[in-house]
C-alpha cells in the first residue's frame, strides 16, 4: 500500500529552526509538499517541490524562511523551517500529488498523518 512516513516537528522558541522529513513508500516520481493547519484554521499549502526538484512553490507567509528539497534516491522530501514564528504553530502534513508538478488540493493523492510544531514566544 501507499504511505507517507513523516518525522520531525517538536517545540522550539521563536526564531529557531526545525526540519521535517517525509518518505514516500510505493510512490514514484510525484510532486511532494507540506500543508500547515493552525489551530482552528483550515489546512493551507506551505511548500511544494516537483518530482525531479526542478520547481518549488512557497506560501507568501513562509517564503524566505522555509526551504523544501528532496532526495529521490532515498525517496525523501525535506522541509527546513527557519526563523520560526508563533503563527507557524500547528500540524504539518506531508502530501504526495497525483502528478509530477505541484498542483492543487484536489490533486493530492495521499496525506501523511501529520506532525506537530509548536513555536513559543
Amino acid at each position: 500500500q501507499l504511505s507517507l512516513v513523516e518525522s520531525g516537528g517538536g517545540s522550539v522558541q521563536a526564531g529557531g529552526s526545525l526540519e521535517l522529513s517525509c518518505q514516500a513508500i510505493n510512490f514514484d516520481w510525484v510532486a511532494m509538499g507540506w500543508f500547515h493547519q493552525a489551530p482552528g484554521k483550515e489546512r493551507e499549502p506551505v511548500a511544494c517541490i516537483s518530482s525531479y526538484g526542478g520547481s518549488t512553490q512557497y506560501a507568501d507567509s513562509v517564503r524566505g524562511r522555509f526551504s523544501i528539497s528532496r532526495d529521490n534516491a532515498k525517496h525523501m522530501a525535506y522541509l527546513q523551517m527557519s526563523s520560526l514564528k508563533p503563527e507557524d504553530t500547528g500540524n504539518y502534513y506531508c502530501v504526495a500529488y497525483e502528478g509530477r508538478e505541484c498542483s492543487g488540493y484536489k490533486d493530492i493523492l495521499y496525506w501523511a498523518r501529520g506532525t506537530q510544531v509548536t513555536v513559543s514566544s
